[in-house]
């Protein structure tokens, strides 16, 4: 139970009705206090060492730099840092990441206010909080799954791409649409068409989504 403490919450998110939304979900609880936002990976990082929040809710997928990334290299400088990430997917594959990037938890961007504040609650007091409260069992058991047999670093696209196909499989990593990917590498929305497909068919993947995960992991290095 919190009595008279604040839990001081910085939300990492690129949409601002979202990020707004969170807010408005959180604006009436008495002992979560929202002390900043941010909208991409990068500004996250800074953040955090500006205002030392007691968690972070972050979007896994954001521009500039990822919230799986910015959280490696927050915990990198600050072990104690308590990360709790926010995606639309909250599969199994997708908790192996949160872990690896150091993260607590893992939740679904159609949570329910109740959830999002037991969510934020648990890993406050330092335990973690994925998809309706696993088990610590089950999450171990998926990491170390995923760990074991599956994510090594892709080296078919180090071997296989160009330089340019290889900067736009880590800007759709990054969550990047393509049309922001265009406006980063200074191409048009066509010529990053062109490359997504080459790199599908190079690395023979067959769907966006298949492309995307894959993208996660080459990006995060597992």
């Amino acid at each position: 139970m919190y009595v008279n403490k604040y839990i001081r919450v910085l939300i990492a998110d690129d949409h601002t009705l979202f990020r707004n939304g969170i807010m408005s979900l959180l604006e009436s609880e008495k002992d979560i206090y929202i002390v900043g936002e941010v909208d991409n990976g990068n500004d996250l990082f800074n953040k955090y060492f500006e205002i030392m929040p007691d968690i972070v809710l972050a979007d896994i997928s954001m521009p500039e730099k990822s919230g799986l990334e910015a959280a490696k290299e927050i915990k990198e400088k600050d072990y104690k840092a308590k990360i709790l990430f926010l995606s639309m997917h909250e599969e199994d594959e997708y908790i192996y990441h949160c872990l690896k990037a150091g993260g607590m938890g893992l939740i679904n961007k159609n949570i329910t206010r109740g959830e999002l504040i037991l969510a934020i609650k648990k890993v406050s007091e330092g335990a973690n909080y994925f998809r309706n409260n696993l088990s610590e069992e089950l999450i171990k058991r998926i990491y170390n799954k995923y760990e074991r047999t599956l994510y090594k670093k892709p080296a078919l696209a180090k071997d296989s791409l160009t330089p340019r196909e290889e900067s736009v499989l880590r800007l759709i990593g990054r969550g990047l649409t393509s049309n922001e990917i265009a406006q980063k590498l200074s191409i048009s929305r066509r010529t990053v068409d062109s490359f997504r497909a080459s790199i599908m068919q190079k690395l023979n993947i067959k769907n966006l989504p298949e492309l995307i995960k894959y993208a996660i992991r080459y990006l995060n290095g597992s």
